[in-house]
């Protein structure tokens, strides 16, 4: 049995404007199922979906959200996401703007302590540079932090809701 036949009727009710309405009072739980059974491509295309969409904050405030939450590896792995979407060219002035001019001089890879010295406000900023530069950067954060669904959760409701509308609309599709 496939992960679309097991949630299918769970998906359901995020079809058909489900994304439109309030957050349903179990999404927490729903989406939990969904990410242990889903591919992480399916939770990658419902996170970008949530970045993506007008019900929810700006991509670089979310993140932050997202940021806050994680552990010093994965701050490490999503700044170095944003980082490597910024066009060398731009990447010394977008850091010297946000008070980050320190890590151009890193190379390649921003490490876990590094990472968690890294201000709120100056990944907010990054993102929404990142975001400037490359939208497809919000492709590869939501791949990233597909790898650690629990985090998603902190982004609250209505994100997971539009998450799992994504997901249902490709279930569907399939």
């Amino acid at each position: 049995m496939s992960w679309t036949d097991k949630l299918g009727n769970l998906l359901k009710q995020y079809t058909s404007g489900g994304a439109a309405a309030a957050p349903a009072p179990d999404v927490h739980g729903h989406f939990d199922q969904v990410a242990q059974a889903a591919p992480a491509s399916a939770i990658a295309e419902g996170l970008a979906a949530a970045f993506n969409s007008d019900k929810t904050p700006a991509f670089g405030q979310m993140l932050t959200t997202l940021f806050n939450n994680s552990n010093g590896d994965q701050k490490a792995g999503v700044i170095n996401q944003l980082l490597s979407s910024v066009p060398p060219s731009a990447l010394t002035q977008i850091l010297s703007s946000i008070g980050l001019a320190g890590l151009a001089g890193v190379g390649t890879q921003v490490t876990a302590d590094q990472a968690q010295r890294i201000s709120p406000e100056a990944v907010q900023q990054l993102a929404t540079h990142a975001q400037t530069a490359n939208p497809s950067v919000v492709e590869s954060v939501s791949s990233f932090y597909a790898q650690h669904s629990t985090l998603i959760k902190t982004l609250g409701g209505t994100a997971l809701t539009i998450a799992l509308a994504k997901v249902a609309e490709r279930q569907k599709q399939a």
